[in-house]
């Protein structure tokens, strides 16, 4: 239900086809509802009343608030999921999914956050006017519990936001000191334009590393900020009235629904993409897709993009009558299967299922329409009872034998 939900909703929607839109909260927006103006200065909220308006009053669009998805299977073109709502739980059967779980910035206890007032991060401090019309000198640590051991990653979209925030701070006011303690500004594209805007405006930037991190300290002055400034080769104390903290992006909690849908995740928990170049916006199952912070910590401008590519990718599925599958796949010999259940356990993508034939007895039936002919279930197979369709123990036997 933030920004990226609400694209693909409505790409779908205007089409003509109709869309579930499930939202864990009480509201649409998301990650969003927190920002006020892109690095562009693009209005967020006015764009976001707009989509809200939109979704609301699009008859093709169901909102389901307060919700969450509790079982899923099926495949492409055939899924059928089970959400709880308020009301109860709801079946719903559906041609393709999309994952637009979204993300949110990490908390900390570094540098006094929760301890002192005049500490904030990312967007809390453009709810301190007051606070910062007031101030002398506000500062910016970047890299908060990111890029370190336990989060290894960059969260992309840390070092413009920054640079947005401290430019309007310093627009506003030229003699207000500003300055932004930094492992690497990484602004990539167009945004390297407020980097170099940021210098021109005389804000000032100090470099740190992990082994010389900032120590923060509050004093009855305000908050004192002890750096190492490698240009300098030593030790510099920053007097600032504010400090604002650019931790980490980490997505909701993705386990649980990577697991219903049988989809793989990182190491950081986002949403893994089949390829990054050639499928960017797919999973390796067919007809389930994902975009907007899920996938990796992105621009709003970015989100949007892969949203309307995840709509449109699941348009070439939903406009067809039919689904074409590959010829490879898996083909169970029910007189060998003995119904252990290893090849349900180890197959991917959900291809395998157990079946009860007759009570007591269950044997593994596969899905030929989820099955992307990986073979994972055939070599693990004790008895034998699984063939990859032409690529048959017997056929690849003939091919040696005929090699050699």
């Amino acid at each position: 239900g933030g920004l990226a939900g609400m694209t693909t909703a409505l790409s779908l929607a205007d089409q003509g086809f109709p869309v579930t839109l499930v939202e864990k909260g009480q509201e649409l927006g998301g990650a969003a509802r927190d920002i006020a103006h892109t690095w562009r200065g693009s209005d967020v909220s006015q764009a976001l009343s707009a989509y809200q308006e939109r979704i609301v009053n699009n008859p093709q669009i169901e909102v389901l608030t307060g919700s969450e998805i509790l079982t899923a299977g099926g495949y492409v073109g055939n899924f059928q999921t089970t959400i709880a709502t308020p009301e109860g739980s709801k079946d719903i059967e559906h041609g393709v999914t999309i994952l637009a779980t979204g993300g949110k910035a990490t908390d900390t206890q570094e540098y006094l956050y929760g301890q002192s007032d005049r500490v904030s991060k990312w967007h809390e401090l453009e709810s301190k006017q007051e606070a910062i019309q007031a101030a002398n000198c506000v500062a910016f640590i970047q890299c908060v519990g990111s890029r370190d051991e336990n989060r290894p990653y960059c969260s992309h979209i840390c070092c413009s936001t920054s640079l947005t925030q401290a430019i309007a701070i310093k627009e506003a006011d030229p003699a207000k000191q500003v300055v932004i303690i930094y492992r690497d500004i990484r602004t990539p594209g167009q945004k390297e334009l407020l980097y170099k805007k940021a210098r021109q405006l005389g804000i000032i930037f100090i470099r740190f590393d992990l082994e010389h991190k900032p120590y923060v300290q509050e004093t009855d002055q305000g908050l004192e900020i002890e750096v190492f400034d490698p240009v300098l080769q030593q030790k510099v104390i920053v007097q600032a009235d504010l400090l604002n903290l650019a931790t980490a992006i980490e997505p909701h909690p993705t386990r649980e629904l990577a697991s219903v849908f049988k989809l793989a995740v990182n190491d950081e928990q986002f949403f893994m993409e089949a390829h990054a170049k050639l499928r960017p916006v797919e999973f390796a199952s067919d007809g389930i897709f994902v975009c907007g912070l899920a996938h990796y910590p992105k621009a709003i401008e970015e989100s949007i993009a892969q949203a309307q590519a995840a709509a449109s990718r699941a348009m070439t599925i939903l406009a067809q009558n039919q689904v074409q599958i590959s010829p490879l796949i898996s083909q169970i010999e029910q007189s060998k299967c003995i119904g252990c259940g290893l090849c349900v356990e180890i197959c991917p993508f959900g291809a395998i299922k157990a079946e009860e034939i007759e009570e007591g007895v269950t044997r593994a039936v596969n899905i030929p329409a989820s099955c992307k002919g990986c073979g994972m279930c055939a070599a693990s197979c004790p008895q034998h009872a699984i063939d990859m369709l032409h690529f048959r123990d017997a056929q690849i036997e003939a091919c040696i034998e005929a090699a050699v």
